[in-house]
């Protein structure tokens, strides 16, 4: 089972084939291809280290993010504005739910920060702007 942490729910929707590392990108290439292309993908949400993490030349030995301050507080920030919890979903209805109740305002604010931010689809892929 694919295992996400919450803001990963926003990356993969924006994400573009663009990464950290040649690995990282295959492994993030084929997990979105799942999710977004095999209807009923089931999820696991954890509040930690995940599926995309495991191949990320900043997850450290001690499995977490070098920039674990940041990584927390875009995961705190998605479970507050859309009271997630621990545990199995279908990826696309809980997409569904989130860019429902998505606004640009809510995504700058959670994702303030992120180097990829202002380089992927995310804004156009989950706002449609």
């Amino acid at each position: 089972m694919i295992r996400l942490r919450p803001h990963h729910l926003l990356c993969t929707q924006g994400y573009s084939g663009k990464g950290y590392s040649t690995e990282f990108v295959q492994n993030m290439s084929a997990i979105v291809h799942s999710l977004r292309n095999v209807p009923g993908t089931r999820i696991r949400l954890v509040f930690g280290s995940d599926s995309l993490c495991a191949h990320c030349p900043h997850h450290t030995a001690d499995n977490l993010c070098e920039a674990q301050e940041k990584v927390s507080r875009f995961d705190r920030k998605t479970v507050e504005y859309f009271d997630l919890h621990e545990g199995e979903y279908v990826y696309q209805d809980l997409i569904r739910a989130i860019d429902t109740q998505m606004t640009p305002a809510m995504l700058e604010d959670i994702c303030r920060g992120c180097a990829w931010y202002p380089v992927s689809a995310c804004k156009k892929n989950i706002c449609g702007k």
